[in-house]
């Protein structure tokens, strides 16, 4: 019952729904009454008094009628009750949605993708129905419940009435037993189907590394486990949800039995009639769907607050990131970094330690070295992903904490270092972040990404259905794409976090030549491993064990010893010892021709 309690701010905001429903189920239950009664006087009438056909068929009418109002009230009460509920459905998956998009990669480290898509699908389906059919059921078994204890009681026989609910009390602590048992093991069994929907999402992700590791029988056995474990839970539901139906059975036959006993030994001392009897016979009977609705309504109550506890836990987790309350300041600005400290939630050592820069408007930053040095964690600092807890990030000598968090990421076009496309067209899938793009400006970012006349290459060029993730696309196509989305937002600053490591040498070329030409008043910062990527930066940050090793531009890095120079001649070497075969065969065919 404590899930009413939790959506008490939804039924008092839609009170006029669930008031008129409410309403109709109660003059619904009041017309039900009526039948009963015009049996027994029908009964009481032909065995006693002998009335006319048409006597007869005037009550029959009345049944008749009341049948087809019942039944257009019903129609009513179902679309004003159900039509309040499934607009909380669409309430929570928003607020869900909301709460997803506001979150940070700290809170993507605690909770697995399936076990989120359970909650904004499998939970939020058991929470509407609780508040459309618990709604019903509670209301439904209340009044007809009471409606009839009070015709049974006054109208009848207390005495007959008293003896018939002997039973009652009995059941009703039976069922909150069970209603408690299954709010516990429905949340467990929750538990498990986000384990399964985790183990599926997963094994469909990665389904080309399963195949090509062989791993389909491993993969298989550890799905049948979980769906093992996932069946087991479930069944422990089931066998409390299959104790309340017998509960409520064996409680009714006890009445009826008592009931029929009672009533008969009074029709024999004449203290009731047998059209009385009938007519209470018939009452005990519709008290069957009472009993029936509040052993369901535990039921469904039960898992809806199973169920609604592990969203409201959700929703109740606060971003780690505020937003900030001041607009981004106008025009182009100077970004400062001063980062003394950075530590990951949960690690024991910083990653970052004395990082300090400044871009000026138009200006490129390169960073670069070995793997783990820290990049991707400045890029992640200058999204606003963390906050730097010992250091300041500032954009026109304003801390980044201040500023509107959607406001200053709309200033930002990030590439990252795994590109992802959506499963649609090539075209939209460039026009991700400006839907209203013309098809010459798309056109326009693709060439400045080199990947225009792949795309012409494809079967229908721009219309092109890249599938899944981008599944016929080769990485490269992937990451120019990417590029090509980011350029279309003609944001301030452009961010390319190793989005050129699966581009060949000559492509690479000529995508930061056309970057250099859009990237006129605009700061571009690129993250790179090949480091021909960074020949053209204003200043270039080498990173090693989270602090700033080396700095400054391609030339004088080149020129003195430490990590840049090494490795840049090694990538020089590398490079020429690739193009080596093609000058041999380019020399042979030169001797041939000659």
């Amino acid at each position: 019952m404590r899930l009413f309690a939790q959506l008490s701010w939804y039924f008092t905001r839609e009170w006029r729904r669930y008031l008129g429903a409410v309403l109709l189920l109660i003059l619904i239950a009041i017309l039900q009454l009526v039948p009963p009664k015009v049996v027994g006087i029908v009964v009481d009438g032909i065995t006693q008094q002998h009335y006319s056909t048409a006597w007869l068929m005037k009550w029959v009418g009345l049944l008749v009628a009341i049948a087809v109002v019942v039944y257009l009230l019903r129609y009513v009460w179902r679309v004003l009750l159900f039509g309040a509920s499934y607009q909380l459905a669409v309430e929570l998956r928003e607020d869900f949605y909301r709460q997803l998009s506001r979150q940070h990669p700290e809170f993507y480290l605690r909770h697995r993708t399936g076990d989120l898509m359970a909650r904004a699908t499998n939970d939020v389906d058991r929470v509407v129905f609780a508040a459309g059919e618990g709604v019903l059921t509670l209301v439904d078994s209340l009044v007809m419940g009471c409606v009839v204890l009070v015709v049974m009681s006054t109208q009848i026989s207390w005495q007959l009435t008293l003896l018939a609910l002997l039973p009652m009390p009995i059941m009703a602590i039976i069922i909150k037993r069970y209603g408690d048992q299954l709010h516990n093991r429905f949340k467990l069994a929750q538990a498990a189907f986000s384990s399964l929907n985790d183990r599926t999402q997963e094994s469909l992700t990665s389904i080309r590394m399963i195949k090509a590791f062989g791993l389909e029988d491993r993969q298989s056995a550890l799905f049948a486990a979980d769906a093992q474990d996932t069946g087991a839970k479930n069944m422990r539901v089931a066998r409390v949800d299959a104790r309340f139906d017998p509960t409520i059975y064996i409680a009714i036959g006890m009445a009826n039995l008592l009931a029929i006993g009672g009533g008969s030994w009074m029709v024999v001392n004449d203290t009731l009639t047998l059209g009385e009897l009938t007519s209470f016979t018939m009452y005990l009977g519709l008290m069957i769907w009472p009993m029936l609705a509040l052993a369901w309504m535990f039921n469904i109550v039960e898992r809806g607050s199973a169920a609604y506890t592990r969203i409201r836990d959700m929703l109740a987790e606060a971003p780690v990131v505020s937003d900030g309350s001041e607009p981004v300041p106008e025009g182009r600005g100077t970004l400062s970094v001063a980062i003394n400290n950075f530590v990951y939630p949960q690690a024991a050592r910083p990653t970052l330690s004395a990082v300090h820069f400044t871009l000026q408007p138009g200006q490129m930053l390169g960073l670069c070295g070995p793997t783990g040095a820290g990049k991707t964690t400045v890029l992640s600092l200058i999204q606003r992903h963390f906050d730097v807890g010992d250091g300041a990030i500032c954009f026109s000598d304003i801390p980044l904490p201040r500023l509107q968090l959607n406001a200053w990421r709309g200033r930002l076009a990030v590439v990252n270092q795994t590109p992802f496309l959506f499963s649609d067209t090539v075209a939209n899938n460039i026009a991700l972040g400006r839907p209203g793009a013309s098809q010459a400006e798309i056109e326009q970012v693709a060439k400045l990404a080199s990947v225009h006349e792949d795309i012409l290459r494809l079967p229908q060029g721009y219309d092109t259905e890249v599938g899944e993730r981008g599944v016929m696309l080769s990485g490269g196509q992937k990451q120019r794409l990417s590029i090509a989305r980011a350029l279309l937002l003609e944001a301030e600053i452009l961010i390319l976090d190793d989005a050129l490591s699966a581009v060949d040498g000559r492509t690479e070329h000529q995508i930061l030549h056309n970057l250099r030409q859009w990237g006129e008043g605009r700061t571009i910062i690129i993250s790179a491993h090949r480091l021909s990527a960074l020949t053209e930066a204003s200043e270039i940050l080498v990173l090693q064990h989270g602090q700033i090793a080396q700095r400054g531009d391609h030339d004088s890095l080149a020129a003195q010893p430490g990590w840049y120079r090494d490795m840049y001649r090694y990538q020089q070497l590398e490079a020429a010892l690739d193009d080596e075969p093609e000058t041999d065969d380019d020399d042979d065919k030169e001797a041939h021709h000659a």
